[in-house]
């Protein structure tokens, strides 16, 4: 008996109809026939249709493990890499946009040195040039140019301790998420509907969605409208 006649055999057992196992799981009929055909192709590859299995499982009375033993028996391709199943879903690696962020940080600090030791350099001119009785003049220190956020970016909610935190919840679906604060990677894969996950970072927190309808982002404690709809990609920066 291969995987699509036992989850038939186990649906017919738990005298549930494609119909309600769609509903109870919201994935789509159809897709849940052809799984029963042992067509596993239109799930979107390896990630969603374990992901799917996962779901299935404990309505049927079945052991989510034995299910992915046998999908990975019959159908898997896990011996190629993430970066591979991401290119296989016409998923866009991130990189560049890793690139983009990295050189922000250390531009950041060198500005930061370049104007402490400017201001430092002046005042050590003004108590030289003073005599002792005079109290020195310190100079205003000279504002650093704020960079206009770029299409991709946003502005987070003000946190309290100076710190960008986020909440991914998938209420809704499965996605494939990456997540990089301050230029590191935190979190790279898929995220299962139900899971939670929580990030923080120092300075900035960049995301990117294959999935955005499936999820709810909070920022800071405030929760953001939708960022995209089913299936879209989406890319963003928050501050």
């Amino acid at each position: 008996m291969n995987l699509g006649e036992l989850l038939q055999s186990a649906r017919e057992a738990a005298r549930l109809s494609l119909e309600d196992l769609a509903q109870a799981t919201s994935i789509r009929a159809g897709l849940l026939s052809q799984m029963e055909k042992n067509n596993f192709s239109h799930c979107g590859g390896d990630v969603y249709a374990k992901g799917h299995l996962r779901n299935i499982a404990p309505l049927l009375g079945l052991e989510p493990g034995k299910l992915i033993n046998l999908y990975n028996t019959e159908h898997s391709m896990e011996s190629r890499s993430l970066s591979g199943l991401l290119a296989e879903n016409s998923v866009t690696k991130v990189p560049s946009e890793k690139k983009s962020i990295s050189w922000k940080v250390p531009a950041g600090v060198s500005l930061s040195i370049l104007v402490i030791f400017l201001v430092v350099q002046i005042v050590t001119s003004n108590l030289n040039s003073t005599s002792p009785s005079a109290s020195p003049a310190l100079p205003s220190p000279t504002a650093s140019p704020t960079a206009s956020p770029s299409p991709a970016e946003s502005v987070a909610p003000q946190p309290i301790d100076g710190k960008v935190t986020m909440t991914i919840s998938a209420i809704r679906g499965n996605s494939l998420i990456h997540i990089l604060a301050d230029g590191q990677t935190l979190e790279r894969g898929p995220i299962f509907q139900g899971e939670v996950k929580n990030f923080e970072g120092v300075n900035s927190i960049s995301i990117y969605f294959s999935n955005p309808a499936a999820l709810d982002v909070t920022v800071n404690g405030e929760l953001l409208p939708p960022l995209g709809g089913a299936n879209e990609e989406v890319r963003r920066t928050f501050r």
